[in-house]
C-alpha cells in the first residue's frame, strides 16, 4: 500500500482559521476523542457542543510568535492537527509545547502523525526560534514509542497523574526533543 500525499498547512492568526476549516477541526477533535485519543478531552464521548468553546479559545490565541495550528490534509480532506506554542516569558521564551496532536482514526498508521510531528519541528526551529520542545503524553497508549522513534526522549512521568475513569491512575509522560 502507497502512502497518501499529506499536504501540511500552517495557521498563524484566527483570521487564517474560515468557518468550514474551523468545523472541520472540532469534528476531527471529537472523533479522535471519542475513539480514545489523547488529544485534550478526558472523558469520551465528547460532543461539538463542548469542542467548539475550547477551540474557538485555541484559535483566538493563534499569534506567530506564540501558538501556531498545524494541519494535515489527505485528498483535501482534514486529516489530523497540533498545537505548537511557547511562553513569552524570557526565562522559557526558548522552548515551546506541542498539544492536541491528533490523526484522523481512519488515516491512522499512514504517517500523518509523523509528518505533522517533522514539521512542527521545523517551524519551531526555523520560525520561532525555539530550541526545544516538549509535550506531554498519556500513559498506556504507546505514544512514548510513537514518540521516541521521532527523536524525543522522555524527560519525566508524573505516576498516576491522570484518571480517565475510577480507578485508573495512568502515568503523564513528559516528552523532550532537544536540540531542534
Amino acid at each position: 500500500m502507497t502512502s497518501p500525499t499529506i499536504v501540511l498547512d500552517q495557521l498563524a492568526s484566527s483570521a487564517d482559521v474560515t468557518p468550514s476549516r474551523l468545523q472541520r477541526l472540532a469534528e476531527c477533535w471529537a472523533e479522535v476523542t471519542n475513539a480514545g485519543g489523547a488529544a485534550g478531552f478526558p472523558f469520551p464521548p465528547v460532543e461539538l457542543a463542548r469542542v467548539r468553546p475550547v477551540l474557538d479559545a485555541l484559535v483566538d490565541s493563534l499569534a506567530p510568535a506564540t501558538s501556531r495550528l498545524l494541519t494535515a490534509s489527505v485528498k483535501g480532506e482534514l486529516a489530523g492537527w497540533l498545537n505548537v506554542r511557547r511562553d513569552p516569558f524570557a526565562l522559557i521564551a526558548h522552548w515551546g509545547t506541542v498539544h492536541h496532536v491528533q490523526t484522523r482514526t481512519a488515516l491512522r498508521g499512514q504517517g500523518v502523525g509523523a509528518a505533522l510531528m517533522h514539521e512542527v519541528r521545523r517551524i519551531a526551529r526555523d520560525e520561532m526560534g525555539l530550541e526545544q520542545l516538549h509535550l506531554a503524553a498519556r500513559g498506556g497508549e504507546g505514544l512514548e514509542d510513537f514518540y521516541g522513534r521521532l527523536g524525543w526522549k522522555e524527560a519525566g512521568r508524573w505516576p498516576g497523574a491522570l484518571r480517565l475513569s475510577a480507578g485508573d491512575g495512568r502515568d503523564e509522560i513528559l516528552m523532550l526533543l532537544a536540540p531542534l
